[in-house]
Order: structure tokens, then C-alpha cells, then sequence
């Protein structure tokens, strides 16, 4: 079956608006035999004459009276579908975005992001998934639609835009022997500390950086995330050492430091997929997270 030239329903209306084919020519800037043509082809399409001579003039049959309510509309349709994307009127927003990120990101952050998007966007709500669910296809399907964390352990199709930087400091309870005094590398080591990996695994960069100097420290437990280091380092003489900028609000009250050791800094992100790049709504919402990081 032959698909239909849709560029016809954009001729007939103007041709039923204009009920002349010289002054229908000219609107579309075509001459007036390709306006006759067209005539022709929009007859042989719809089975009717659609204009009949009446004298001088052109009159439209009742099937193009019929048309001329429907073809309007359509065209209007068409119209608004092709045309570049309108402002976002945020307070015209009624829908929920999901973004997936740590724990940590959202104690310190999630907050103030709240109470960005309701200054603009009343009707918009957050649900914040948990790093544990991440995997690339969520981002695929949109059931995710932005996730904030480090670049690099997603799909290397998604669209990624740093954030910040973050450096890891130490964290221990108010009247620590750390609390006093410079912590050397010596005695960072011959404390005992908290790991925090979402795997489990004892040691990490922190480890191989103490290594390279001849030290060793005792990781006397491991925990998933980084509100539960604390809690613990708090609550005992054990070391959390974590990223500052995520854990400014979560250290309130405790003694924090710069650790002894060279790590490398971590770049925050965050990461869509490009089928959401344009969208006026998902622009705004990362704009919202930038200036929120940016802020803090």
C-alpha cells in the first residue's frame, strides 16, 4: 500500500482557506499550474472534486466543507509537533523525576535540592534510588533519569557532566588522641579505622598509599556507606576517613582532618541517557543539581 504524501493535507487547507487556486499559489509561493497539479493529486486522493466552478469562482463540495473542519486541526497538530521546543514553565511541572545516587549524596545535598525544584516547580517530586540498583538499562528506559556518583561506571553511551571534586579527610569523635596534635602518617596507621566499601573489601587506595611508605593499618570492620562509619566513629576511638564535601553536615560535632597520605581526589558526576539530553524538563532538573553543588 502506498503511503500518503502527508505534504497534501498542508495544500488542502490553505486551498479551502483560500477557495482559489491563484491565491492559494501564491501563499504556498508556488506557481499557479504546480497549484492545479496539486489540485489534481488532492482529487484523485479523496475521491471528490473538492472545488467546483461557480461562475468566476471556486466553491468547496460538501466533502471539503467536511475537510475543511478536520484538515485544520491536523495541520495545527503538525505544526506544533515541528516547531523547537517552547520554555519550560517549571510551575506547569506535575510529574516525579528519579535520580540514583549514594546515601551520603543525599543526607548532604538532597535537601537543599528539595527545596531548590519546590521554589519553582511545586508539583514536582524526587524519588532517590539507592546505588545498589545501578545498572545501565535503567538510564536506557528512563526509569532512571539522572544518576550523580563517579563517571565512568555506567555505559559509555550515557551523557556525563561533572559536578565537583571531592577529597577524602579523616573523621574521629570529639576528645580523639587525633583530635591533638598533627596526625602523621605514623599515627593514622597505628589507630584503628572503619573501611567503608559497598563490596566489602578490607582495603583500597588508602591501604596501597600507606604501603608505598612502609605503614599498615587495622581495619577492624567494614560497612557499606559512609553514615555508618560515622555513626561508629562517633560512638568509639575508630577512624572514618571519607569524602568532605559529601559529609559536611554528618561530621557536625566530630574532629576532622586531612589525611597524612596522598589520595586521588574523586569527581562527582552526574550521567543521562541522550535520549533525555533535550527534553526542556530533565534540562531544567540538572540544572537545579548543578547549581546546588555548585553552591555548596
Amino acid at each position: 500500500m502506498t503511503s500518503p504524501d502527508l505534504n497534501l493535507l498542508f495544500a488542502l487547507d490553505v486551498l479551502l482557506a483560500e477557495g482559489s487556486v491563484a491565491r492559494a499559489a501564491r501563499r504556498l509561493r508556488l506557481s499557479p499550474s504546480a497549484m492545479s497539479r496539486t489540485l489534481a493529486r488532492l482529487r484523485e486522493a479523496t475521491g471528490d472534486p473538492l472545488l467546483v466552478r461557480a461562475g468566476r469562482g471556486l466553491v468547496a463540495t460538501p466533502r471539503a466543507e467536511e475537510l475543511r473542519r478536520q484538515v485544520g486541526r491536523v495541520v495545527q497538530d503538525a505544526e506544533v509537533l515541528l516547531r523547537p521546543t517552547q520554555l519550560l514553565d517549571p510551575r506547569s511541572l506535575d510529574r516525579i523525576f528519579t535520580l540514583r545516587t549514594n546515601e551520603s549524596f543525599v543526607e548532604e545535598f538532597a535537601p537543599r535540592l528539595v527545596a531548590r525544584i519546590e521554589a519553582d516547580a511545586p508539583g514536582v517530586r524526587l524519588r532517590f534510588s539507592p546505588k545498589s540498583d545501578k545498572d545501565a538499562m535503567s538510564l536506557r528506559e528512563a526509569a532512571i533519569d539522572l544518576e550523580i556518583g563517579v563517571a565512568g561506571e555506567t555505559g559509555p553511551e550515557l551523557r556525563i557532566q561533572a559536578l565537583f571534586r571531592d577529597r577524602f579527610i579523616g573523621a574521629v569523635r570529639s576528645g580523639h588522641p587525633l583530635s591533638e596534635g598533627k596526625v602523621t602518617p605514623e599515627r593514622y596507621a597505628a589507630s584503628r579505622h572503619i573501611s567503608v566499601s559497598r563490596r566489602g573489601r578490607e582495603k583500597g587506595p588508602i591501604d596501597e598509599a600507606l604501603g608505598t611508605i612502609g605503614l599498615r593499618r587495622t581495619v577492624v570492620c567494614m560497612v557499606s556507606g559512609f553514615s555508618a562509619a560515622l555513626a561508629m566513629a562517633r560512638a568509639s576511638d575508630l577512624i572514618a576517613s571519607l569524602p568532605e564535601r559529601h559529609t559536611t553536615g554528618a561530621r557536625a560535632g566530630m574532629h576532622s582532618f586531612p589525611l597524612p597520605v596522598t589520595i586521588a581526589e574523586v569527581t562527582i558526576s552526574m550521567l543521562w541517557h541522550p535520549r533525555l539530553d533535550a527534553d526542556p524538563a530533565q534540562r531544567w532538573l540538572r540544572e537545579c543539581v548543578r547549581e546546588v553543588c555548585a553552591k555548596h
